[in-house]
């Protein structure tokens, strides 16, 4: 019976090839859409789970508010770890990381350094804690000795290859040695370590200090044992700050107490963030070992991927019920015959099931012709799964229950008709079931409108970031990286680039307002020594031509000037600053701040300036404190150019740094793309929203031509009479077009309240955003309309235009 099913539907799809064509493309196009999208969501949340005892690995966070600043922590205090490890039963074991940025690595028998991405300093236990496998080494000892490092194969084999790498010695940033003593695996691109190609052994590390809480620069994990649930480890986990955390600020501050602390608005509340959590659920905590998405760039685009397929299989359902008018007769003569309605009900799903299957075939086809643009949009390196039996598995069962999904309605619709009246030709008009048909039209309309709006905020909103004034100059700002690698002559480096022609002025810091160094510290105003007023600020080494050569403005005060030698202990604060401290920018002047009350005079800085506030952080952000202070900081260059020739610039610049730092790689960026890549995962976004915008457009617009094109041939006879009785071809056309133009009408209705609500969610992720414009709405529902007119004008002119002779002759 099946084959005879498979038969009768390969028959009637080659009997009506257009309809066969319209409802397989328009399947094809929404499942390819939805199965990259899918392969993009797994992607994401595949996140860090290959590593070992994945679901029982937390970061330790921190929400702080202190010192009138509110920061969500991804690093603890050195001692955390080892703190945790002997005070918690319910930990198993503890690593620590500490991310370092990049660094200029090379053999010690050479002279040319090798820039690595990202460096980090790791324990001991970081093998055993993840799960990572040596090539080359032991675990057990390979980063329990001071200056010892790990490479990734990649990284070994760029400078020796596996085999000969073990205890050879390299040179990091041209001053520190270190010995090799084991090779791992390159880590997984789904991984939150995968930039990192370095792990330096944190034993010996000057930075992690056993007794110091107050710095908070490690990334600290921790392995739960198997019975311990999370939560219930969270509530002790607060005790490690009245334990620990008061009585070492008690040193700088006699009498703290947690109450206190409490009792004048601060808190410090530890968090336990799952390690499978930290991609998707960790956008909004500062500091991160590599750069994060958002879950709710998964949800839109689950979203998406579920509209694709439903407007797909709504256009399945309508072209079907629409063409019911052409099968009537064939269902009456089938029932006439003893057909029950079982065995109609099953022919039509075997039809459905049949296009399915044809559809997937070409959408795996598109899918794979067009996963290397999706990937680039994207910023992935997805590839389909080919050797993946599970894979095969819900793929071809989606097919099927997408086929009968759409199917199920235009088999029940259809098996219903009664043979009497259908044979007989009467009550043929009202066949097609236009009711629910236009309501569908209406759900696909929606559904594009809505994309079309979402389109358009996104891109509104990153072209708002992109030209808010930032309180700096971004653009014609040359970033040269690693300016220590030139060492003593680095001030000589950055006076000579001054001099060149294609140069306005340049600076040494490694503090940027695009993402660079940074560190968070308390302050005092002089006699002022306790909670209540503390100043939490962003402390920066800067030279004296910071501030000019990145164009900032000074709302009080001056700049630093090399003609006083007491700017050593002055500082420049910025806007952000004044409400903390409670005066105005003038009143300002003079103050004096210290980070330690038991400092003698040479403790204090002195307030001389007060800078215009500019945005240093993502604009989903306030900004906050900050505070510039004078003093060598030689991490980067920024220059600032006054020419157009921005190539001829950058080999100026790199033809100094080839004489006076030979073997040394010359890095550089420019700081508006520096800046852009804050935003990366909104970018990526707005490009595959104008994709899948792109693509359900499409789908709604094969299923409303095809709809227009069978409107058309059902009302042959009625064009006719029209023309006969004098009835223009423009008259006839608007006819044709009107009705579906009230479709198109209560779907913008519909959409955009709709898409105002769920974008300005959105937006509130932003502290600095956009009121949606007017026009936005205006343009979406424009768009819609015009790309309605266009589908359907060809089918009505065409029908128009047709010899009303030729339309009256016949069926």
């Amino acid at each position: 019976m099946f084959k005879n099913y498979i038969k009768i539907a390969w028959r009637s799809l080659k009997k009506q090839p257009f309809f066969a064509f319209l409802n397989t493309f328009g399947l094809a196009v929404g499942m390819a859409g939805a199965l990259l999208i899918s392969l993009y969501i797994y992607d994401e949340l595949s996140f860090d789970k290959m590593f070992a005892d994945a679901d029982r690995i937390y970061r330790i966070d921190a929400d702080i508010k202190f010192g009138g600043a509110e920061i969500k922590a991804t690093e603890s205090a050195a001692p955390m770890a080892a703190t945790l490890q002997r005070d918690f039963s319910q930990v198993e074991s503890t690593v620590r990381l500490r991310h370092t940025g990049s660094a200029l690595i090379r053999r010690s028998d050479t002279e040319t350094n090798t820039k690595e991405i990202a460096v980090a300093f790791a324990d001991s236990t970081l093998f055993d804690f993840f799960g990572l496998k040596l090539l080359a080494g032991d675990p057990k000892t390979a980063l329990t000795e001071p200056n010892t490092l790990v490479l990734t194969k990649t990284a070994a084999e760029k400078h020796f290859g596996i085999q000969n790498a073990l205890g050879k010695n390299m040179l990091l940033n041209n001053t520190d040695t270190y010995t090799v003593t084991g090779i791992i695996e390159d880590l997984p691109k789904n991984s939150l370590l995968r930039e990192h190609s370095v792990f330096m052994a944190m034993a010996g590390n000057a930075g992690s200090r056993e007794d110091h809480w107050g710095s908070m620069n490690y990334f600290t994990f921790v392995k739960l044992i198997p019975s311990v649930n999370s939560a219930d480890f969270k509530a002790p986990l607060q005790s490690i700050l009245e334990k620990y955390m008061i009585p070492w600020v008690q040193q700088s501050m006699p009498g703290m107490t947690k109450e206190a602390f409490e009792a004048s608005g601060n808190y410090m509340r530890y968090q336990t963030m799952p390690l499978t959590d930290v991609h998707l659920h960790s956008i909004n905590r500062q500091a991160e070992l590599s750069a994060n998405s958002s879950i709710q760039n998964v949800y839109i685009l689950s979203f998406i991927a579920i509209f694709l397929i439903v407007l797909a299989s709504v256009n399945f359902m309508n072209l079907s019920t629409a063409h019911s008018l052409k099968r009537a007769k064939e269902v009456g003569v089938r029932k006439t015959l003893g057909s029950n309605k079982r065995d109609l009900v099953w022919q039509f799903l075997t039809e459905s099931g049949l296009i399915a299957f044809i559809s997937l075939l070409l959408a795996l086809v598109v899918a794979i012709i067009a996963l290397p643009f999706f990937n680039d949009i994207s910023g992935k390196s997805i590839a389909v799964p080919y050797a993946n039996p599970i894979f095969w598995l819900i793929l071809i069962a989606a097919t099927f229950v997408l086929g009968f999904f759409s199917g199920s309605y235009p088999a029940f619709f259809m098996s219903r008709f009664m043979p009497v009246s259908v044979l007989k030709g009467s009550g043929q008009g009202n066949v097609g079931g236009g009711k629910i048909r236009n309501s569908l039209v209406v759900f696909q309309f929606a559904i594009s409108v809505f994309l079309i709006v979402s389109t358009l905020v996104v891109f509104q909103q990153l072209k708002y970031i992109q030209g808010k004034d930032l309180g700096f100059t971004k653009n014609q700002i040359v970033l040269i990286d690693d300016a220590y690698a030139i060492g003593s002559q680095v001030k000589a480096f950055k006076n000579e680039v001054a001099q060149l022609g294609h140069v306005e002025s340049a600076t040494l810091s490694g503090f940027l307002p695009t993402p660079s160094f940074r560190n968070n510290t308390s302050f005092f105003r002089e006699g002022l020594f306790d909670q209540e007023n503390a100043i939490q600020m962003q402390n920066w080494n800067v030279d004296h031509d910071y501030i000019p050569t990145l164009d900032m403005k000074l709302i009080a005060g001056r700049n630093f000037d090399p003609r006083f030698v007491t700017d050593s202990t002055a500082i420049i604060i910025n806007e952000a600053t004044l409400p903390i401290l409670g005066v105005g920018p003038e009143k300002a002047l003079g103050m004096r701040l210290t980070q330690d009350v038991e400092l003698d005079e040479k403790g204090y800085y002195t307030i001389i300036g007060v800078v215009k506030d500019f945005h240093f952080e993502s604009l989903r952000e306030n900004v906050s404190a900050l505070g510039l202070f004078l003093d060598n900081s030689t991490g980067t260059m920024a220059v600032k150019l006054n020419t157009s020739d921005i190539s001829g610039a950058v080999s100026s610049i790199e033809s100094i740094w080839n004489k006076m730092a030979p073997g040394q790689p010359f890095s550089y960026r420019f700081m508006d793309e520096s800046f852009n890549s804050t935003y990366e995962a909104e970018q990526k976004l707005g490009r595959i929203f104008i994709v899948f915008t792109i693509l359900s457009i499409l789908i709604a617009c094969l299923g409303l031509f095809g709809l227009a094109a069978f409107n058309a041939q059902k009302r042959t006879k009625e064009i006719g009479v029209r023309k006969v009785l004098g009835a223009s071809v423009a008259q006839i056309s608007y006819r044709l077009t009107t009705d579906f133009l009230k479709m198109v009408g209560i779907a913008i209705l519909i959409s955009l309240p709709v898409g105002w609500f769920v974008m300005n969610k959105w937006l509130e992720d932003f502290s600095y955003r956009i009121d949606i414009p007017w026009w936005v709405f205006a343009l979406a529902a424009l768009l819609a309309i015009g790309i309605a007119i266009l589908t359907v004008s060809y089918q009505s002119i065409k029908a128009a235009i047709v010899n009303p002779v030729k339309s009256l002759r016949t069926d």
